[in-house]
């Protein structure tokens, strides 16, 4: 193995762990180069901390010292190194070798793996479809879903893309409107693209697999919008390979519809609101982006088929884990709530304005994550308005994460009977 004299650690995520009384800082790959997730110690977070491609091992050993008054050894610093090299941490030769090898396996495969079956969610079908069932017979969830749909007033929907067990209730309130008030046939999936990725939009003409049967691509329908869009919608097609905002939708739209019902998904990363942040730029200033609101919303009303739009999206990330210095407290969490609230106001208005500057108005200090496909959904939504369902908290106080579901009808809000909208 190759040893760069300056090493340089990957973005990777990092965030705090505490196990058997001992401190550390954990990093993972939010890209899935690497399933591996080490924990450094408080001195190693010091010393990787200056694996910057800028210093140099001796830089280093000269730091090391003059904080802590100890020699740290080469061969220790080399090992080190080599460690995270191995698995995949660092920015390097061995790295690009790797994800060479791992995307051009994607790009061969003829479909979209079930990445998440038998972690995330079931892998076998049976408990899969039981599983499903459950987060609608759930005390916080919606009731049964209805066998067949009522009327065709929905035409889209936001659900979370949190892990099943924390919000499988709260995907079912959004899929049981799906189920009972919508008749389409071709679902839009916009869902949040973890890692970044270079473009701000990422199709893929892969069927994403699920235990229940695949959710299959409408390949005219991605045809007709690549030819509007004009850019290769299909260059940073490998971030679909471990991403999971799509992922879950198809296997609740299978778990939801069966084989009841024949449908077929354009799956869509969308990657480009926080990059405009971190600039300070407008959120169209890319002029690929209104490009793609254009070209989409003018084949689904070209296209022959019933069109729903499915956003996949979690809300705020707060608290140690995510970079806060103080874990997350009742007063917190009535806070997000309220800013939460405040926000999923301007996206039940169909108002992408009001959304962005809800959140650029304290530079997103709750780390919304979806962003994009938030502001893609609101962008390219015909006439109507919409109503939040279900909003809730996973109250870790060293994580907290938020989500909801909302629906969107064209023909205005169906009245409920009661108020759906409180958390559980």
């Amino acid at each position: 193995m190759e040893l760069t004299d300056r090493p340089k650690l990957r973005p990777v995520e990092a965030f705090p762990v505490e196990a058997g009384g001992k401190k550390g800082i954990a990093l993972r790959d939010p890209a899935g180069f690497t399933d591996a997730v080490l924990v450094l110690p408080p001195p190693l977070v010091d010393i990787v901390s200056l694996f910057d491609g800028e210093h140099s091992l001796l830089e280093i050993q000269e730091i090391f010292m003059r904080r802590h008054g100890r020699l740290l050894f080469k061969e220790r610093l080399e090992e080190i190194s080599r460690t995270l090299d191995e698995h995949g941490f660092l920015d390097s030769e061995t790295f690009s070798r790797r994800r060479a090898t791992i995307e051009t396996r994607f790009r061969a495969s003829p479909t979209r793996p079930a990445v998440q079956a038998g972690s995330a969610y079931a892998a076998e079908p049976e408990a899969l479809s039981a599983q499903v069932a459950g987060f609608f017979a759930h005390p916080e969830g919606p009731g049964p879903a209805p066998e067949t749909p009522r009327a065709g007033s929905v035409n889209a929907i936001m659900a979370p893309h949190i892990d099943f067990h924390r919000g499988g209730p709260v995907y079912a309130w959004a899929y049981r409107e799906l189920a009972e008030r919508s008749d389409a046939d071709l679902f839009v999936i916009l869902g949040t693209c973890h890692a970044g990725m270079p473009d701000p939009f990422a199709l893929t003409l892969k069927d994403y697999e699920t235990p229940l049967g695949p959710a299959a691509v409408d390949r005219d329908f991605a045809a007709a919008l690549r030819r509007r869009y004009g850019d290769d919608l299909l260059a940073s097609e490998v971030a679909h390979r471990s991403e999971h905002s799509i992922e879950f939708q198809a296997v609740f739209l299978r778990g939801v519809f069966g084989a009841r019902r024949e449908f077929a998904v354009v799956p869509i990363l969308a990657s480009f609101l926080h990059e405009n942040l971190i600039a300070g730029t407008a959120p169209e200033a890319d002029p690929r982006i209104p490009r793609f609101f254009d070209a989409l919303g003018e084949t689904i009303a070209a296209s022959p088929r019933k069109v729903c739009l499915i956003a996949g999206v979690d809300l705020a990330h707060v608290g140690p884990r995510f970079g806060d210095p103080e874990p997350v407290g009742r007063a917190s969490l009535a806070h997000l709530e309220r800013e939460d609230r405040s926000m999923l106001e301007a996206v039940a208005a169909v108002n992408p304005p009001a959304f962005y500057e809800s959140v650029a108005k304290d530079g997103d200090s709750r780390r919304i994550c979806g962003l994009s496909p938030i502001y893609t959904l609101l962008r390219c939504l015909p006439a109507g308005e919409g109503r939040l369902l279900r909003y809730a908290q996973w109250p870790d106080p060293q994580g907290v994460v938020t989500f909801a579901s909302l629906v969107f009808y064209s023909e205005g809000p169906v009245i409920a009977t009661r108020d759906l909208s409180q958390r559980p």
